[in-house]
């Protein structure tokens, strides 16, 4: 492989999403539930995190479920960017890190596309990325869903074998090694997983 293509998750991966970025989405989408689902907020919270964990996105509990919810208009709401870039927390050493790594770089995202351009920006790092995969880009399929790793493939014309996804979340790592990805984990421990080709405690450890 001469140089790789790089897939990086943003939420914890770039930045500290647990921070900010989470409680602020976590919180705007149980304020959507209570409006447009009329529950109260422990009833709209319990909902959101019953779809979260039953499959894998609130989103895609919603589509099933409550097929009047426009997809887009919840991710905008459940998205707000003037109170998520009120805080960035930039992993150390990100820019110069990504500056650092040859071969070409994909946000790879569960969340919608302008939150993703919107966080690139504010962490300054939006002119090392040559392209986006973010869930309404990926026909509203999120990892770890295979079909989102497909999609992403065949939009960018990549080879699975190309790329190097790096994650915070086993559970995405999976079927990226499945398809034949290389595959690193970005996780504060020592711990080993068959999914993860390497771990690492920190960003800055990609360069060594």
């Amino acid at each position: 492989m001469r140089h790789p293509v790089w897939l990086f998750d943003l939420d914890n991966t770039l930045h500290e999403a647990s921070r900010h970025a989470f409680p602020v989405i976590d919180a705007a989408m149980t304020h959507y539930l209570m409006q447009h689902l009329q529950l109260d907020q422990a009833g709209a919270n319990q909902l959101r995190v019953h779809y979260w964990r039953r499959y894998g996105a609130t989103l895609l509990g919603l589509r099933r479920h409550h097929p009047h919810i426009d997809p887009q208009h919840f991710l905008a709401a459940s998205h707000p960017l003037d109170t998520l870039l009120r805080e960035v927390h930039p992993m150390p050493g990100l820019r110069q890190t990504l500056q650092r790594l040859p071969g070409r770089k994909i946000l790879f995202t569960n969340g919608p596309h302008a939150y993703a351009q919107a966080m690139l920006e504010a962490l300054r790092i939006s002119g090392e990325f040559s392209g986006i995969a973010a869930i309404d880009t990926l026909g509203l399929t999120p990892k770890p869903f295979s079909a989102a790793y497909r999609r992403l493939l065949r939009h960018f014309g990549l080879r699975a074998s190309q790329c190097i996804l790096v994650e915070d979340s086993v559970a995405n790592l999976l079927p990226a090694r499945k398809l034949g990805m290389r595959t690193i984990w970005l996780r504060r421990g020592h711990r080993q997983h068959p999914a993860a080709d390497r771990t690492i405690r920190t960003l800055a450890e990609l360069c060594r």
